[in-house]
């Protein structure tokens, strides 16, 4: 069996997490670098992802995670925010980073550049924000894969109040919503559905060759 499917395997959505234990700032720093890779739409990253150590600020943000204790007994919780309203500041940002990384003119992106804003205009803000936050998606399946690669635990959870966390963290202030949560940690030995059967549809379910 390859590592990717031992990978998948181990994986599971963990119900409880040792609070005893802590992921390191190395493996961290990893799952950081994984978040920075992650690709999105016409590369602008319209994301910010938050990492909540403070426990009052977590305490506060289980009451808007219907008391799931996983966001206050794992080792780090992390909340991936997408950006409201994207604008040309957004496009122009990006040009600029591409130029100065890449060492070439900004004019070289001038036809990138049209393009992107030409996209955006085309947009009403709900349909950006939604836009966005399919981003956080992809950003969380970077993540979810990364962690099992290192053996952390990840939980994706959708069941919190996104305006209970825009609200707490101040986020629509800094344009920006809570489209996912993720706690991330070491799972306790008490979680039964560690050593639960993994169920899934089957190939021929799934999977179609046209």
């Amino acid at each position: 069996m390859s590592r990717i499917i031992e990978d998948l395997n181990w994986r599971y959505a963990t119900k409880k997490f040792d609070s005893t234990k802590k992921v390191s700032t190395e493996n961290l720093n990893i799952i950081k670098e994984a978040l920075r890779l992650t690709p999105t739409s016409l590369g602008l990253m319209p994301l910010k992802f938050l990492i909540i150590e403070n426990p009052e600020l977590r305490e506060k943000l289980k009451g808007a995670s219907n008391g799931q204790t996983q966001v206050t007994d794992a080792s780090h919780l992390i909340v991936l925010c997408s950006i409201i309203d994207t604008n040309e500041t957004h496009v122009d940002d990006h040009v600029t980073l591409m130029s100065s990384v890449r060492n070439v003119d900004k004019s070289t992106y001038d036809g990138f550049g049209k393009y992107a804003k030409s996209y955006l205009t085309t947009y009403t803000v709900e349909k950006k924000q939604n836009w966005n936050s399919k981003q956080a998606y992809i950003a969380l399946g970077v993540l979810m894969s990364t962690c099992a690669q290192l053996r952390i635990d990840a939980t994706p959870m959708e069941g919190f109040s996104p305006e209970g966390y825009d609200e707490i963290l101040n986020l629509k202030a800094q344009n920006l919503h809570a489209a996912l949560v993720c706690p991330i940690g070491y799972r306790h030995e008490d979680d039964k559905y560690q050593y639960l059967q993994k169920v899934r549809k089957h190939h021929d379910d799934l999977f179609e060759t046209l």
